[in-house]
């Protein structure tokens, strides 16, 4: 928004943006929508002006614009979402945190332990997928008390996955592992509970029963605390309309 308002529009900027993260979090690709009016007599930008200038101010900060168009006025980045499809990174192999290569640090989770049962956790996964109360799988805040808990799960899959620079590691025992989940709307740090959980399960810590278990309990207070996946692993991948 900050950047927008360096475009001097005549009005102040109305910026929403789809999908929020928490710190830690990372965004492969979001989508936002402006009101941006320019003063009297001046053209619209177009969408290749918005990406140059916006882009141009954003030049100091982790973010890039890709693209920008023009939009009706009834759209709403967050509202008109279909769905949201956020991906989590797991890098297996690693005895300490020392391992993980240099160039991930920040981008992935490296659970210790062992390798983990990827069987066991897709059974697991099941249990998510389809329209469920996620109480147990939210964490509360004031904000979103008072947030329907129903959430409908399209997809949740545990795949193999390459390293951003793969080709450097063929040498090491590690397995790159994605988590990917999608779905209209999340609630806050559904996934990072639900990947947590599934990681405890390739542990042994629960079995797949367990999941269906806490998704019943429908209490947040009921998730184990040692579940929580950090958000350092997590992206929003797309968001689809």
């Amino acid at each position: 928004q900050e950047a927008a308002q360096k475009l001097k529009p005549s009005v102040p900027i109305k910026f929403h943006i789809s999908s929020r993260t928490d710190t830690g979090v990372h965004a492969l690709a979001n989508a936002a929508h402006l009101d941006i009016q320019r003063a009297p007599g001046k053209a619209a930008f177009t969408g290749q002006q918005l990406v140059q200038g916006l882009n141009h101010h954003l030049r100091p900060e982790p973010i890039r614009i890709l693209s920008a168009q023009r939009v009706p006025s009834t759209f709403h980045a967050r509202f008109c979402a279909l769905s949201r499809t956020y991906i989590y990174r797991l890098l297996l192999g690693c005895a300490h945190h020392s391992q993980i290569p240099v160039f991930e640090r920040d981008l992935c989770w490296a659970p210790t332990g062992g390798p983990l049962n990827i069987p066991a956790m897709r059974e697991a996964a099941e249990f998510l997928l389809g329209t469920h109360d996620f109480s147990t799988f939210r964490s509360l805040h004031s904000e979103n008390s008072s947030q329907s808990p129903v959430r409908t799960l399209l997809q949740l899959e545990i795949l193999p996955a390459p390293g951003f620079l793969a080709h450097h590691y063929l040498h090491r025992e590690l397995e790159f592992w994605e988590v990917k989940a999608k779905g209209r709307a999340f609630l806050y740090r559904q996934v990072r509970r639900m990947v947590g959980a599934l990681v405890a399960v390739g542990q042994g810590k629960l079995a797949p029963r367990h999941i269906q278990e806490l998704l019943e309990l429908k209490d947040s207070r009921a998730f184990p605390p040692f579940a929580m996946a950090p958000a350092s692993g997590l992206f929003l991948k797309s968001v689809e309309y």
